[in-house]
């Protein structure tokens, strides 16, 4: 009977020793899960080609601004001229969009179209000189000029310069920027294209596959909604988005009312292969930590 319980107690230590070291390989294994989720976010599924307009996050210069995108995983910082593309390049990043004449002029009115095509032109052979995708331009702000007359002086003026972005293969982006919000740089009051369809009606009237819409989600939402519905029903017009919380075209997170990881993952199921420009302001001081949160949101 000793030598029943002496095997019975023995078996007994074993079966616990063997529970505990379970429990403790089990609970190294947490701990080290944890460690892992403590680390800096890092893009890592990539369906969404995540870039960073560069005006947005002052005081982090360009260099600056190309270090946090390496560290976080973004491929392009946009919104620059090609006196930029040199360090761009250092950091293997992508111009995702060169800058050309800005919003306030643009191709509605035929008085400013030598204007842009003057500035349009460099952008374009530069940006294809650095094997850049796109450049972006604009129907310009003006409350002298009907939407009607507007698109057809557009299409005109574009007219003009489409040729250059098709033999050197750049595509020439018109943005739709919202006319509601009175702020700086958040709304632009009496911009002619603040809708979708005046865009889409400009590039089907040119007829050329260089020129596209660049989608700024953040405006869309703003003067149209239906974001998702907009997205599948001109994807083939697409060329470029912007990203930023509405309203007060500040951080993607819980306390604005787009719902970004819903978004991204509806783009990146159209087959879309362009980037995403991160335009937001951030709230606080840490841009890095700002542009990390709003990676992690959209890699979907």
């Amino acid at each position: 009977m000793a030598q029943s319980r002496d095997k019975r107690d023995s078996l007994t230590r074993r079966k616990l020793m063997a529970g505990a070291g379970a429990a403790l390989a089990g609970f190294a294994l947490s701990q080290r899960a944890e460690a892992a989720d403590d680390k800096p976010f890092r893009i890592q599924r990539g369906r969404i080609k995540q870039s960073i307009c560069s005006w947005c996050f002052k005081p982090l210069s360009v260099e600056d601004l190309c270090k946090a995108a390496v560290e976080i995983g973004y491929r392009a910082i946009e919104l620059l001229g090609p006196e930029h593309f040199a360090t761009l390049k250092k950091y293997g990043l992508v111009c995702a969009m060169t800058s050309s004449h800005g919003f306030a002029k643009g191709f509605a009115d035929p008085a400013q179209h030598e204007e842009c095509i003057a500035k349009l032109g460099p952008a374009i052979d530069a940006t294809a000189d650095a094997g850049f995708p796109n450049v972006i331009t604009f129907s310009g702000i003006t409350t002298k000029i009907s939407k009607e007359d507007g698109i057809k002086n557009a299409v005109a003026g574009y007219k003009k310069i489409v040729g250059q972005a098709e033999r050197r293969g750049v595509n020439l982006c018109i943005e739709m920027l919202n006319t509601r919000v009175d702020e700086q740089m958040k709304g632009h009051p009496g911009y002619l294209a603040d809708n979708v369809e005046w865009v889409i009606e400009v590039c089907k009237q040119v007829g050329s596959p260089r020129l596209k819409l660049l989608f700024d989600i953040y405006h869309v939402q703003i003067m149209q909604g239906d974001v998702i519905t907009r997205i599948n029903q001109y994807k083939e017009f697409i060329a470029h988005y912007h990203t930023a919380g509405n309203p007060g075209r500040r951080d993607l997170d819980d306390e604005q009312e787009i719902n970004y990881p819903a978004v991204m993952k509806v783009i990146a199921a159209t087959g879309y292969e362009g980037y995403v420009g991160q335009e937001f302001l951030p709230k606080g001081d840490d841009v890095v930590a700002a542009l990390r949160t709003a990676a992690k949101t959209c890699d979907v």
